[in-house]
């Protein structure tokens, strides 16, 4: 049996693979070249809801944004100082644990919108990976074993978002045509 080997010298645009292969006439995308071009998106789409659905979660919370009382940013931090990673991060955060909370809240609403509407994607996904790893070098770091926590599998997830960017259905794309549009014209 023969098994043939497709080999393609163009390597993948921002457009996507499948974009390309649509404007060959004759030639379809087949189901792998659009795979690829949209791979990101289910990812994209699900941190950027949860990072926003959090920090509005968070700012609802009449409790969370105190310095302390039951569900309070502060008593948590007091809860997780002895056992994290970084207590100097954990100690810093207890000097204004409200604005601390409103920091972390706000960040991710920012993480979140920005990663939605494809806004300084890759920007946005530093800050969720930052996010994220602060998160689990404090909050999650004793989380036993570790691949209960879900901060380190954020962060990961965040990595490749950094890596791409936003390139399809963003503002990131809009504003790149656009810039490329007015050099053309």
């Amino acid at each position: 049996m023969v098994h043939g080997y497709r080999t393609e010298t163009t390597p993948p645009a921002t457009g996507g693979h499948a974009q390309r292969a649509a404007q060959r006439p004759g030639r379809r995308p087949d189901w792998r070249e659009t795979a690829r071009t949209y791979a990101l998106v289910p990812l994209r789409l699900f941190l950027g809801v949860t990072f926003t659905y959090a920090g509005l979660d968070k700012l609802a919370d009449s409790a969370f944004l105190h310095a302390s009382g039951t569900g309070s940013i502060g008593e948590l931090m007091r809860s997780v100082r002895d056992s994290a990673a970084l207590p100097a991060l954990v100690d810093l955060a207890l000097k204004n644990p409200s604005g601390f909370g409103y920091a972390i809240a706000l960040g991710e609403l920012a993480v979140g919108i920005g990663t939605l509407l494809g806004l300084f994607g890759r920007l946005a996904a530093l800050g969720g990976a930052a996010i994220s790893l602060s998160l689990w070098l404090t909050v999650s770091w004793q989380t036993t074993p570790y691949y209960y926590g879900n901060d380190l599998p954020y962060m990961f997830c965040w990595v490749p978002l950094m890596l791409t960017g936003a390139p399809l259905w963003s503002l990131d794309a809009l504003i790149r045509r656009r810039r490329h549009e007015q050099k053309g014209s």
